[in-house]
């Protein structure tokens, strides 16, 4: 009997494959979007920092006026100490949150929220940043890190600033075992082999000493445990010159 696709296996959902939840440390959200927040700002200052496995960036730890403490996206520059800011009269100062009709064109945001209170969506890798374009009425329009102009109503909250740890992945990994524990953090299948390493029960591909032995074309309705390769391509390989083309290269 033959064993179960690598993607058979995930799609089952065993703890193999599941992301370790129990070792996450926030589930990162804005403070609720409260009158405190809508009529003025709510003022704390940063006491610490948060290294989560569930994300790259680094958490900044504020402790609020009212002792509440809050956990949110870091951004580059951020110290202990710091003042923070939430709300729609809190000053423009790195990290601040505050609703994107009260920052100004030109800025760099981040942790944007989709919809007003919705606790940040957006942009919230290592070293990302959207930037203010223009404000029509009560709408903002943003440009985001893959260069698309996205349109937010004004209420939305964003933080000012750019998120912290951009350029982590610059700093080579020198051995396999600093790759082992990175990819562990986060439960992440590592290493991934190629179907063609594997033997044969193990993979379509596999048993045929470092080629396929047949073509990597697939059907869409091909069973489980064929469906490997390109899927209802069009087609693979290189592409074959029209009878035009040969005659402009002859000529």
């Amino acid at each position: 009997m033959g064993k179960l696709l690598r993607q058979q296996r995930r799609g089952k959902g065993s703890p193999a494959y599941r992301a370790p939840s129990h070792r996450y440390k926030a589930d990162l959200s804005f403070r609720p979007y409260d009158s405190s927040e809508r009529e003025g700002a709510v003022r704390g200052q940063v006491v610490g920092f948060v290294d989560d496995p569930a994300r790259g960036a680094l958490l900044m730890e504020v402790a609020f006026e009212d002792q509440s403490r809050s956990l949110f996206l870091a951004p580059e520059g951020a110290y202990v100490g710091q003042r923070f800011e939430a709300g729609k009269e809190a000053s423009l100062a790195l990290g601040n949150c505050l609703p994107l009709s009260n920052i100004p064109e030109g800025s760099m945001v981040f942790n944007i929220e989709m919809a007003p209170g919705d606790g940040g969506k957006l942009v919230r890798a290592p070293g990302s940043y959207a930037t203010v374009i223009s404000k029509e009425k009560d709408m903002v329009y943003l440009k985001l890190p893959s260069r698309k102009t996205l349109i937010l109503p004004g209420a939305c909250r964003a933080q000012l600033g750019v998120v912290c740890g951009g350029g982590r992945l610059e700093k080579p990994l020198l051995k396999a075992g600093a790759n082992f524990y990175k990819k562990h953090a986060q439960n992440r299948l590592w290493p991934h082999n190629r179907g063609v390493h594997m033997s044969a029960y193990s993979h379509p591909f596999g048993g045929k000493q470092h080629h396929k032995g047949r073509g990597s074309m697939t059907s869409r309705n091909a069973p489980p445990g064929r469906k490997v390769g390109h899927i209802a391509a069009r087609s693979v390989g290189r592409r074959k010159a029209s009878v035009e083309e040969k005659k402009d290269s002859e000529s």
